[in-house]
């Protein structure tokens, strides 16, 4: 077994954890600001431990730190991500939930707008913004995603699924506790986030590249240098000049675009490249895995 000392790290690594700190303060200077001066609800353990402080304070009349019930609730995914996930994505989580343990107790709460529909949308996005972060360094926010990932990559089970039913689950129960105009305003803002991270994450959202060229041999080389995924040749007909052309064909990770299309260009400047938005893929199609 790997532990956390036998693990190597590089510049990259320098890179990650600085967007992973980075990711925490957003999170954190989001919490103070906007998200708790509107009584919203986020998405996963976030929500959860907001609405364990507000049971806490209006039933028992105990003040339940944020920073450290966020932690807590956050060991057992963390574990579940160390065993199942990678130990780079789980250090680099882990980094941005401590992060947002040790700020959420040292900010402030501040007021900026009493607006609940301004706090709900400009919330969600900023909070959308911090977790595309904390994906571009390679790592999560924590809570729920791990859960989610694990789902979607070793089981049958939409793990987006199980982490939307939680949620509901959630808001159903801050909307009858509470008061239902919170609870309906923290769907805004859950959906202003997931909009976001959306846009910005191209991690599961493939493309299909169409290449038309003279010299295949040198383009499929070209191409598996770029990426483990198959590809197909093709022999066809220019139809304009009616030559004998090669029509290669495969599916890439969005990621992966930008270099490919630089590496065919390298290879073959007068190849004729299209690359289209591929929604879905079966069979056997290579992700680069959580390190």
């Amino acid at each position: 077994m790997i532990s956390i000392f036998d693990m190597k790290f590089g510049k990259d690594d320098i890179r990650r954890i600085i967007l992973s700190i980075l990711s925490g303060v957003v999170v954190s200077l989001n919490l103070q600001l906007l998200v708790r001066s509107g009584g919203m609800y986020p998405g996963g353990l976030s929500g959860l431990t907001i609405l364990i402080q507000d049971i806490f304070e209006k039933y028992r009349g105990i003040h339940i730190p944020y920073g450290r019930m966020y932690l807590l609730l956050n060991l057992p995914t963390v574990w579940l991500g160390f065993k199942k996930i990678g130990k780079k994505f789980t250090l680099y989580t882990l980094i941005t939930i401590a992060t947002v343990t040790v700020l959420t107790e040292l900010i402030p709460r501040y007021t900026i707008t009493d607006d609940l529909l301004l706090i709900s949308v400009f919330g969600g996005i900023i909070n959308g913004a911090s977790i595309a972060i904390a994906l571009a360094a390679g790592a999560t926010t924590g809570g729920t995603d791990f859960i989610s990932i694990f789902l979607t990559e070793n089981t049958p089970v939409d793990g987006f699924t199980v982490i939307l039913g939680f949620n509901a689950v959630m808001l159903s129960v801050a909307g009858m506790l509470f008061g239902w105009e919170r609870a309906l305003y923290s769907i805004i803002f859950q959906y202003a986030t997931t909009q976001v991270v959306h846009l910005l994450n191209n991690r599961y959202k493939k493309d299909t590249v169409f290449v038309v060229t003279d010299h295949p041999d040198e383009i499929v080389s070209s191409l598996q240098k770029c990426v483990h995924h198959g590809i197909t040749e093709m022999k066809v007909i220019g139809a304009y000049q009616g030559q004998p052309r090669t029509l290669i064909y495969t599916v890439i990770s969005s990621p992966e675009l930008k270099r490919v299309l630089k590496s065919l260009r390298e290879t073959d400047p007068q190849a004729f490249v299209n690359v289209i938005r591929t929604e879905r893929v079966t069979g056997r199609f290579y992700i680069k895995p959580n390190d």
